[in-house]
């Protein structure tokens, strides 16, 4: 393909909705044209390109690599050509975007509000929202634009996502006030052995679920875990009334009015903060929170 010649988000589109459906005929009735214009199409992408994107030797046409890499690319790049002309449109009546910043239970409203306040000297004015979802949500809501910017305890990076680690958190232990170690100034990871330890994900669904467990079975344990059937609430209230602990990142001392203790451990671990968005975006103020006072600790350190 001659280096002026983009691609057709026209097809792109066409192509996407090709490789999703169940047939040719099943696509074509989607984008409400006819089989045989949407077949042209398929064809006419394939020569801008000069490769094949299709097998065609079975009963139903099959991704090739190609085409399987197009694919890969076309959701994000399409997906980024919808914001920007979201935002073109909305730069012309003067409207201002609210930037959102979806984060999952494990990031406390109160980190995400840290990770926030770095935007404030360069866009003291910007409008910004925060919303508690799970990290399974996030990247269907960064591709259709309900939120800006994903914000999760991860390093893992999805092939179709952009994504940094912007910060690092210190792990404590929550325990209710009448707990054996609510008294104690540090306790060891090793301690929480005799007790069910509290997690919003299983094993294998969350990587902050794998990232605790490591940490137990490094200490020479397997932990008992227990799933917290009251989600949404800040992670130290699933303690309340029960042996149980939960690995959170709160400030050491009491909580929730004192029902709660945040007792530090003698060897923190740390928690990173992993920041995901869509590429082929581009955003002032995402920029400031990605790129905000370099740190590595948490202020509470």
């Amino acid at each position: 393909m001659p280096p002026e010649t983009p691609l057709d988000l026209r097809r792109l589109r066409q192509f996407v909705a090709v490789t999703e459906a169940s047939s040719l005929a099943s696509a074509a009735a989607t984008l409400f044209v006819s089989q045989q214009a949407l077949s042209t199409a398929m064809r006419q992408l394939e020569t801008d390109l000069d490769v094949a994107l299709f097998d065609r030797s079975g009963r139903r046409m099959r991704l090739t690599a190609a085409g399987d890499e197009l694919y890969q690319g076309a959701r994000p790049l399409l997906a980024g050509a919808e914001q920007l002309a979201e935002q073109v449109r909305a730069t012309a009546i003067g409207s201002e975007h609210a930037f959102v910043v979806g984060h999952s239970p494990a990031i406390s409203g109160e980190e995400v509000f840290d990770l926030i306040t770095r935007t404030h000297s360069e866009h003291p004015g910007a409008s910004i929202t925060a919303r508690q979802m799970f990290p399974g949500d996030m990247r269907t809501q960064l591709f259709d634009g309900t939120i800006d910017l994903g914000v999760r305890r991860g390093v893992q990076t999805p092939s179709d996502l952009a994504a940094a680690v912007i910060d690092y958190h210190r792990v404590r232990i929550a325990v209710a006030a009448d707990h054996p170690l609510a008294d104690r100034s540090e306790v060891s990871i090793a301690d929480l052995a005799d007790f069910e330890i509290v997690v919003w994900s299983p094993p294998h669904h969350s990587y902050y679920t794998d990232f605790l467990v490591s940490l137990c079975r490094r200490s020479g344990f397997e932990p008992r875990l227990v799933v917290n059937p009251i989600q949404g609430t800040p992670p130290m209230t699933a303690v309340i009334g029960s042996l149980r602990c939960a690995f959170v990142t709160d400030p050491a001392g009491p909580g929730l009015s004192g029902r709660v203790a945040v007792v530090d451990f003698d060897a923190p671990p740390l928690a990173p903060v992993q920041a995901l968005w869509l590429p082929h975006t581009a955003s002032a103020v995402r920029d400031a929170i990605l790129n905000g006072p370099d740190r590595t600790l948490s202020p509470g350190l």
